[in-house]
């Protein structure tokens, strides 16, 4: 969550296990994305305009909650850290607790 820390405009939210950014709420500073310790976090250009990513980090963050402080890291976090697509086999949909 060290990303969390350093953004500006408080555009994050929290899943269950992973955090999404609001697209529209993101000022595109790209303090977070050297903070980010697993390399998620990608400039727009770099993505694809219709991406999977783009509608993930839309819709979850209108319905999960804003986090704004860094919080300890979950228990597994290196070990989850190493696991290659996340995404389709871990993936939930159930909103974290926020602030």
């Amino acid at each position: 969550m060290d990303c969390v820390e350093v953004c500006p405009v408080d555009c994050f939210y929290e899943g269950e296990n992973m955090l999404v950014i609001h697209p529209d709420e993101c000022i595109d500073c790209a303090a977070c994305e050297p903070e980010c310790p697993v390399e998620a976090i990608k400039p727009e250009i770099e993505d694809e305009p219709d991406s999977k990513w783009l509608t993930i980090n839309t819709k979850y963050s209108k319905v999960w909650p804003n986090v704004t402080r860094m919080k300890e890291p979950r228990a597994d976090h290196k070990e989850f850290a190493l696991k290659t697509d996340k995404f389709s086999e871990y993936f939930s949909p159930n909103p974290g607790t926020g602030d």
